[in-house]
């Protein structure tokens, strides 16, 4: 399964290892993610979500019907 998050599309990033001689090495950065089980009074079923953490905020202060709705109007959170 890819690190994606799939409300918001965070992925992982790349960037450097940076010691202290200053060599530079290439690192992943990788998104915070959880997988968590959500109730949908609306249509009455439970999903399975992978997503970040941000997401997971953003869910609790605007619930989850709310935050779907507006994945399904712009594409993301």
């Amino acid at each position: 399964m890819s690190r994606i998050c799939q409300l918001t599309g965070k992925k992982a990033l790349s960037g450097n290892n940076v010691s202290f001689s200053h060599r530079k090495t290439r690192r992943r950065f990788n998104p915070n993610l959880v997988t968590k089980k959500f109730y949908i009074p609306e249509e009455e079923a439970w999903i399975t979500i992978r997503l970040s953490t941000s997401a997971l905020k953003t869910i609790n202060k605007i619930g989850i019907s709310e935050a779907l709705r507006r994945v399904e109007t712009k594409g993301s959170l």
